[in-house]
């Protein structure tokens, strides 16, 4: 008896270690293997309102961005991220910030001047981990952004529930955003103010130019002092698996900024002054200026429905307002529809609808007496209308190699966007996934 005893605790204890070891060596790890993005776009857009001119202008610009994006398993529950994002344009409106550096000073027109390109750069940091169970998901992010006339440090996290057998999630995410401008001024105003950012007005002087209208150019301007703009972020999240085919989930986000909202080389024309002219170009009688302080608020919610094998129903809606006076309506859908088990093709249409803010007003419309002022037509009234279509390739062995890593999705996107004040633009974009065996 004590040696069947002796024997049935041996069995009981070798087969709870096995469970154990077990446990362990069939974990399933949040991240199998490395993977890499490759992201890249082409941008282009034209239109006849440009803030840096004071609301009339070309908007003309063109944008090459590339990404790229590594996946990295640190063990059974953590994973390490890198992006990495790089964007380089031509704007035909920002390089009027000098119209008078080559050709001839018209709005409507480019000038040589040297913010007439720039590169930007982002370099963004995310570390995630998941609890045995995977019910619980923690996240950190730090970022770092440069391009010419802005810096910018960023920090931030996010944590995750799901409960219910994973069909009911909340999550809730802060983030925060510490920016700082260089003040960059339209070039007329750079000799009134003793210390400008930009090296290149050095040999700009009114006195050289003849200035046609009202000759005794006397504009209302004061240099920004605080250079600064911070921006503060908390996002909840809740989503739910309501049957086999439908799921849906809600957003709230609110955002405080605080600091420098204005952009300084942004032109505002007062209609209450006499106008002064360097040829066809109009002379500045500010420059854009606008409260310190920006609240903002969204709420939005996702449908989804699983029609069948071949397709699915995506739609989309977020409400937004904050306390410039902006009030807007997003509404989107979006149909996938599988073709064949590997492709798929992403018809979809995003209608958007916005009021203008207290302090916006189109090109020379606004008066010298008031506080606050912009012409950016950002900030206007206007509704926008965009059509996409969309191809992805899937293979989920990664069949295709170059090198080490095996091809996993391709994703090829083409959206129009047009607005009805004139603003119009195309993306093309494509994205490759690859995954290291």
């Amino acid at each position: 008896m004590k040696n069947l005893l002796t024997i049935v605790l041996v069995v009981l204890t070798t087969f709870s270690f096995a469970q154990q070891d077990s446990t362990k060596i069939y974990k399933k790890r949040v991240l199998e293997k490395t993977e890499i993005d490759f992201l890249s776009s082409y941008y282009s857009q034209d239109g006849d309102n440009a803030a840096v001119s004071g609301g009339i202008g070309t908007e003309e610009l063109t944008d090459v961005t590339a990404a790229f994006v590594v996946r990295m398993p640190m063990n059974d529950d953590d994973v390490l991220t890198i992006d990495l994002g790089l964007s380089a344009y031509t704007s035909a409106s920002t390089s009027n910030i000098n119209p008078f550096d080559g050709g001839t000073a018209n709005p409507f027109q480019a000038s040589s001047g040297a913010s007439i390109s720039d590169l930007w750069v982002n370099l963004t940091g995310i570390y995630s981990h998941s609890s045995d169970d995977r019910n619980n998901i923690w996240t950190g992010k730090l970022s770092v952004s440069s391009e010419y006339d802005y810096f910018s440090i960023g920090f931030g996290g996010s944590y995750t529930k799901l409960f219910n057998q994973k069909n009911t999630e909340l999550s809730i995410s802060a983030n925060v955003y510490l920016d700082t401008w260089s003040t960059y001024y339209p070039i007329e105003l750079r000799p009134l103010n003793e210390n400008s950012d930009d090296d290149d007005d050095d040999d700009f002087n009114l006195s050289d130019y003849v200035i046609t209208g009202n000759p005794n150019y006397n504009p209302q301007f004061n240099e920004f002092n605080n250079k600064s703009r911070n921006s503060y972020s908390l996002g909840l999240g809740f989503s739910q698996i309501l049957s086999k085919n439908l799921q849906g989930s809600l957003l709230f986000d609110i955002i405080q900024q605080k600091g420098l909202l204005s952009t300084p080389f942004h032109r505002i024309y007062f209609a209450d002054v006499d106008d002064s002219f360097i040829e066809e170009f109009h002379l500045a009688d500010a420059v854009e200026t606008l409260p310190d302080l920006r609240l903002k608020f969204a709420f939005g919610g996702r449908l989804n429905y699983y029609i069948n094998e071949t397709f699915v129903l995506r739609t989309y809606y977020r409400f937004y307002t904050d306390d410039w006076g902006i009030g807007s309506h997003t509404a989107s859908i979006e149909i996938p529809i599988k073709i064949s088990p590997k492709f798929t093709l992403y018809p979809s249409y995003r209608y958007y609808i916005q009021t203008a803010a207290d302090y916006f007003a189109p090109y020379e419309t606004h008066l010298s007496t008031e506080e606050f002022y912009t012409s950016d037509f950002d900030l206007s009234a206007y509704d926008a209308n965009q059509i996409g279509f969309g191809i992805s390739y899937k293979d989920i062995f990664a069949k295709l190699h170059i090198w080490k890593f095996g091809l996993k999705s391709i994703d090829l996107k083409y959206n129009n966007y047009d607005r009805d004040n004139s603003l119009s633009s195309n993306l093309i974009s494509a994205a490759f996934k690859f995954v290291m065996d």
